[in-house]
This record gives structure tokens, sequence and C-alpha cells, in this order.
């Protein structure tokens, strides 16, 4: 604990002079009774009340002590950690085009793939992870973290109608969403670097083909898994007709070779996840990949910590003007 106004501590000097001016001078203001000899209270009983006067100078001293404290304004210490823990460096690739909304999966494709990534993630505390989407184009979502809390929350904005409200081109870029999560990891200093990317299309946008990205990934020591998410031959999909849902069977194009290339270009494998169950599973195995040493800072915030001694106070305070006027009040 330290404090941040540590001036006002100087006023507990003022302690030792209050406690001399009442064991040297106090007396004097008590009232006394004159009598001819006191012989005969020399071996006389002290009562209770006597016993307890000392009780009111504690009282007002706890008081003082722990108001100046809280004029100090104690907090917890704020301090950095360094740990070495295991880990690995992973960015996620998410297609995030308007084909996601397919029901092959449930309740669709986006939704599935965003369950089961968040199941990942939670999986590996202490791994550096982020998260790139992509349609016709590609951002980062959230760049490589461990504060996988606001990663999550990310995860779970991720939408499909950014691409239909015409915010990003729509479509699927695939070399472009491998290419934006290579440059996250490009920088990385762990031994091992991951992509895991997911799709259900073939690439048909972007200005990087994806075995140019897979090139680069591939010297840059980055291994990717690739996921292709989708049944095969068709696929139940709702669309907007004036303003109602309908359904129709659309079919299922995923471009497997790419997929497979990528993955053997980079040493990493390909997946193909036609239900939930299958898709778990992929998660679950890509789950069990060589781990790292990373050097991770864990950071304790500050947090005000006067309110016990501020308690005290007022306490302290009221305890001595509630015995002043009944126990020890005094009659003139």
């Amino acid at each position: 604990m330290e404090f941040a106004n540590k001036e006002y501590l100087i006023l507990l000097v003022l302690i030792l002079p209050y406690i001399i001016w009442y064991v040297m001078y106090r007396k004097k203001s008590e009232p006394t009774l004159r009598m001819a000899d006191t012989f005969m209270f020399r071996y006389a009983a002290r009562s209770w009340r006597v016993m307890l006067m000392p009780v009111q100078p504690l009282l007002r001293i706890i008081a003082f002590v722990a108001l100046v404290l809280v004029l100090a304004r104690p907090q917890t210490q704020n301090s950095w950690k360094n740990q070495t823990v295991e880990g690995i460096d992973i960015m996620l690739a998410m297609d995030v085009s308007t084909s996601m909304l397919a029901e092959d999966l449930k309740p669709n494709r986006i939704e599935a793939a965003k369950n089961v990534a968040a199941e990942f993630i939670a999986g590996r505390p202490n791994d550096n992870i982020g998260l790139a989407i992509f349609a016709g184009e590609s951002f980062t979502q959230c760049p490589m973290t461990i504060d996988h809390s606001s990663l999550l929350s990310l995860l779970q904005n991720v939408r499909t109608d950014i691409a239909a409200r015409g915010l990003i081109e729509d479509g699927t870029a695939i070399g472009m969403g491998l290419a934006n999560a290579v440059s996250r990891l490009k920088e990385s200093k762990a031994k091992s670097k991951v992509v895991i990317l997911l799709t259900d299309g073939s690439n048909n946008r972007g200005d990087i083909s994806p075995m140019t990205a897979a090139e680069i990934a591939k010297s840059l020591g980055i291994r990717v898994y690739t996921i292709g998410v989708g049944t095969t031959g068709t696929a139940r999909y709702p669309m907007n007709y004036g303003g109602a849902t309908q359904y129709v069977n659309l079919p299922v194009e995923i471009d497997e070779n790419t997929l497979r290339s990528i993955a053997s270009a980079t040493d990493g494998d390909f997946y193909r996840a036609k239900n939930n169950k299958e898709l778990n599973q992929i998660y679950q195995e890509i789950d069990k990949l060589e781990k790292t040493k990373l050097n991770v800072k864990q950071f304790s915030r500050r947090y005000e910590a006067y309110q016990p001694f501020a308690i005290v106070a007022v306490l302290g305070l009221l305890l001595e003007i509630l015995l002043r006027i009944t126990v020890f009040r005094r009659i003139p």
C-alpha cells in the first residue's frame, strides 16, 4: 500500500504533544473536593468509570490517526509482475462474407465458428491471440493480445452484415485475409507462429493471391491451418425478399485444393468441417500445437483504499461523543 498525499502523514506527530498535555495538565481541570484527611480513601476500590477514563483520549487518537490516513489517500500498490509462461502466437482469420449465414451448421456458419473459436481462446489463457476478418476485403478486428476478455468481446461483435450493408466489399478474399493475419505475426518473437484460416468459399476478390500470401507466411516461419466450413452439395441459405426472409438452397463451393496448398506450403494442415461436431474436433486438434516460452507482464490496477480508515474515524469519533454524554457525563 502507498499514499498519494504523503505530506499529510506529518500531522501524526501532533499525537505526542496531545498525550503529554493529557497526562500532565488534564488533571488540573478535574473537579476537586477539599477534605481534612484522605487516609481513609487510600485503599478504596476504583469505580469502573474511573478505570475507563483513558478510553476517551484513546478513541480521539484513533479517530485522528484514521482521519490523517484518509487525507493521505492510501492506495493499493501499482505493480508489474514478470512471469514466464508457455504459449504460442496465433492469429485467427475468419471469413465474414454473407455466405457464412448458411445454416448447414447450427445456428449458422458464422455463429458456429464464433462459438468454437471462443472455446478455443478460453482454453489457451497464456497465448497471444488476435483476430482478422475478411470478405471481399480484410481488416484486423483485434491485434494479438493476452487480454482474452477484450478479444472475446470483439469476437462476439463480428457480424456478416458489414458486407451486406456495404461497409466492406462482399466476396471471399482468402489471400487478403491471410496476408493481413501474417502481417500481424511478422514482428512476433515467438518460435511458434500460427494462422488459423476459416472460410466457406473460394478466392474471388483481393489484390493478393492465396498462394502469394502463403509464400510470405512460409518465409516468416508461420504455419497456416486452413478450415473449409460447410456441408457437401447445397446448403440452406436465408435471403431477404421484400422485407420477408425466404430460404433457398445454394451450392457449397469450397476451394479445397487451394486451402490444401496453403496448408502444405506452410507445414500446416487442412481440415473440412461439415457440421458443428467436426468443427469443434478440428479446433481441439489444433489446440495440441506445440508451445513456446513467452515473457508476460501482468499489470495490477491502483485502487483507492481510504474507506476502512474513514469508517474507523467516524466510528471512533461517534463512540467518544456517546461516552462523553452518557457514561462520563459531568455535572457542573
